[in-house]
């Protein structure tokens, strides 16, 4: 017996058919669109103009490189928070943890001398431990006194942002202009960009291997691993996860490390690749971009795959709207709605898988008494 089906029996869960898993983002997509086009409408705007002019921008050589960078940290974003959502953890704390995570590992990037690759590899290892470590609090204090880690994080994440500031300011902090950040990183410690997209001076982010090693090893953790069968099982019921000799204390602790420690590689691929240096200018709100990312892609990493590149689309085609004298503001309104819809149609999906086993469950117990009764009634 392998151990997705012990699962399945363990915790009882319905195996959904082939195409209920993709019902629901789609619908929620669709959905989204109606909406929009329905704002375009009110506000004036041309539907069909206005999506093709996206479309064309979006697939530019250029817009097709930022859509490949954006995606790149959403989807390092999402997959830290998908590790909490398969165990029922809200991880809610992402965004403090990659800032801080950020800072940390560009002060000390900017400080230490290595050659390449040992430097980035530094670097890379220092953000994971301070993301981890921040991420623990939340994990230890869950376990340990029950504490709820969407309140725990959110604090943290207030608490991160004082003491980034503090350090930022104060301790590590170097005029650059009219901007204050870290020492730069010199040149051993940065990762060259990729020329994936052809006919466009702009470079693919070098870690986007990274992003892609870790969608892998998110794979493999979770559908090959004792771990893994032990995290989804916590997240599904503790009682059966319990019963078959799981420690859920310590599973929280560990989920929430492990989220922390990829919360870290978010900044990863902007600092090493693009600015060298942890300033004001740090982009901020990645970790609440995860969780909608997540959210849609089903926390299964290909379905964030495709996840983040629809939410990286519609954030560089963003820029072409004002252009054309269409509020940008569209695309936030397109974003906000997939999200709302999304919980929903997964709702609904799950109370349809849940009709489809009870009828089905019904028909072989009729079909059981059925044939039970003609056995009797023969002998």
């Amino acid at each position: 017996m392998t151990t997705s089906s012990f699962t399945d029996r363990l915790l009882g869960r319905v195996k959904p058919s082939a195409w209920v898993p993709l019902t629901a983002p789609l619908v929620a997509i669709l959905f989204a669109a109606l909406i929009t086009s329905i704002v375009l409408v009110i506000t004036g705007n041309p539907v069909l103009d206005t999506l093709v002019t996206m479309v064309e921008y979006g697939s530019q050589p250029r817009s097709l490189a930022q859509i490949v960078n954006y995606a790149t940290t959403y989807y390092l974003s999402a997959i830290a928070v998908a590790i909490g959502f398969r165990m029922n953890l809200f991880n809610i704390g992402v965004d403090g943890q990659y800032r801080l995570a950020g800072l940390v590992a560009a002060a000390v990037g900017g400080t230490i001398t290595l050659p390449a690759p040992f430097l980035p590899i530094v670097i890379i290892l220092v953000a994971m431990i301070v993301g981890a470590a921040w991420a623990g609090i939340a994990g230890v204090l869950k376990a340990t006194r029950g504490v709820s880690e969407v309140i725990s994080t959110i604090m943290l994440n207030t608490i991160a942002t004082g003491i980034g500031a503090y350090l930022l300011l104060e301790v590590w902090g170097v005029r650059q202009g009219n901007d204050i950040g870290t020492k730069p990183i010199p040149a051993a410690g940065q990762v060259p960009g990729l020329g994936l997209i052809p006919d466009t001076p702009l470079k693919v982010y070098g870690l986007f291997i990274l992003a892609v090693a870790v969608g892998i090893g998110f794979h493999v953790l979770l559908n090959k691993m004792r771990f893994g069968f032990d995290l989804r099982a916590t997240g599904q019921s503790e009682p059966a996860a319990v019963a078959s000799g799981v420690n859920v204390k310590r599973m929280i602790v560990y989920a929430m490390l492990i989220s922390g420690a990829m919360a870290g590689l978010i900044g990863m691929p902007q600092l090493l690749g693009e600015s060298y240096t942890y300033n004001l200018n740090f982009q901020a709100g990645l970790g609440f971009t995860g969780i909608a990312i997540a959210l849609l892609g089903r926390n299964n990493p290909v379905g964030i795959v495709f996840a983040a590149l629809l939410w990286a689309f519609l954030d560089v085609s963003a820029n072409i709207l004002d252009l054309h004298k269409v509020s940008p503001e569209i695309v936030t309104i397109m974003q906000g709605v997939i999200v709302l819809s999304v919980v929903v149609a997964y709702e609904l999906a799950h109370r349809y898988r849940v009709n489809a086993e009870q009828r089905r469950v019904s028909r072989e117990l009729a079909g059981a008494a059925s044939i039970t009764q003609k056995e009797g009634a023969a002998a």
